[in-house]
């Protein structure tokens, strides 16, 4: 794909451009926590988008995605929300501006295997693979969660997404092998090797496609703050769920709607499931540590309701099979995939069975993913003559 990538940007633009690699993550546990100022524990992926960026000498910035076959352009002169994928090539540039980065005109080619709406991730890989390559082109010097943050405020300002750090953070942040569990709150982090060569990491996509910037994402994020404002009444210091307690809460139930309860219960809890997974993964324990995620996939459908009958059927069919260790489902939810810790020698007698089942019960074929886990965001090759913005 690199190569094929780099090929398509000379024969539109005709000068050799600057790659970059940047890959989708998966989250192993702690699902809505990361706009709780709570802990999560996700990796980089072998899914990824691949860039080829070159400067042009305008104004004008030219994007081709190899995954629609359209090119869309833009004036770095105007920059302003705009539908479709180059939203969040815009808000990257737009956040670029207002922090003072100087920006030319640059010609891109996006391609990539990441499956959209599939609760990996792709839209954060899209932000941080072309700020990366802004970044080593213009020389901006940023630093890795400088780059995840401004990340993050372009999914806020353009798409409109309310999405916490982790999307950003493990694009730019991931390891080979080893999942990183990132404080939300000090934004501290600390790697834990995944060594478990038994095991792979499987993800079975429903083939329901959500987008994470329908309302339900953010009524959720209202929610939280909802709780949160009850607690702090009797409980001033404290500033988010990351913060609270079971007994905070329990004192304060009589005044919530019940939705709102039950969002804060899972969210406290799941906060409590990450610290509890990275003793287990210390412990080398996989059966325990899969334990909590199939506790993790029954508050997301029971208690914050981002789940739905085909995760939950794909949940089902995991905890039927003895060689899967734990699942649930992944990302915001409303569709895409779960994620199952397979034994590596089950793995096609897993499949098959998930896909026959699953095609009997909705009439269609699940897609399905065996992944590694894999570096984050890599620039590949230098573009040459780019001017240096520290100078």
């Amino acid at each position: 794909m690199i190569q094929q990538t780099r090929e398509k940007f000379i024969a539109l633009f005709g000068k050799e451009p600057l790659i970059v690699v940047s890959p989708g993550r998966i989250n192993l546990i702690g699902e809505h926590t990361d706009y709780n100022d709570g802990f999560v524990l996700p990796a980089a992926i072998d899914k990824k988008i691949v860039y080829a960026v070159a400067l042009n000498g305008t104004r004008q910035c030219n994007a081709h995605a190899v995954f629609t076959n359209e090119t869309v352009s833009f004036d770095l002169n105007h920059v302003v929300p705009t539908p479709g994928w180059i939203n969040y090539l815009m808000g990257v540039v737009y956040q670029l501006q207002q922090g003072h980065y100087p920006v030319e005109g640059f010609d891109c080619v996006i391609a990539g295997d990441i499956p959209v709406g599939a609760g990996l991730s792709s839209s954060a890989a899209v932000e941080g693979g072309l700020v990366a390559a802004l970044d080593e082109i213009f020389r901006y010097g940023m630093s890795r969660m400088d780059m995840a943050l401004l990340g993050q405020r372009a999914e806020h300002s353009f798409p409109g997404v309310k999405c916490g750090i982790m999307d950003q953070f493990a694009n730019l942040h991931g390891k080979k092998d080893q999942v990183v569990r990132l404080d939300c709150r000090s934004l501290e982090y600390e790697y834990f090797p995944f060594d478990f060569p038994e095991y792979r990491i499987v993800l079975c996509n429903s083939m329901v496609h959500h987008s994470l910037a329908s309302s339900e994402y953010n009524v959720r994020r209202h929610q939280c703050e909802e709780g949160v404002k009850a607690i702090q009444a009797q409980h001033p210091e404290v500033s988010s769920l990351r913060n609270a307690t079971m007994p905070m809460l329990e004192a304060v139930k009589a005044q919530l709607p019940a939705k709102v309860y039950d969002r804060c219960k899972y969210v406290i809890e799941e906060i409590q499931r990450v610290q509890d997974a990275t003793e287990l993964l210390k412990k080398g324990d996989l059966q325990a540590f899969g334990q909590l995620m199939y506790a993790t996939h029954e508050g997301l459908s029971v208690l914050y309701e981002v789940s739905c009958p085909e995760l939950d059927f794909l949940v089902s069919l995991a905890k039927e099979r003895p060689e899967v260790a734990g699942a649930r489902v992944m990302g915001g939810g409303f569709g895409g995939c779960t994620i199952n810790l397979v034994k590596q020698d089950k793995v096609d007698a897993f499949r098959g069975f998930v896909t026959d089942r699953y095609q009997q019960q909705f009439g269609k074929v699940p897609e399905i993913y065996v992944t590694t886990i894999e570096n984050g965001t890599t620039v590949q090759k230098v573009a040459a003559g780019a001017p240096d913005a520290r100078a």
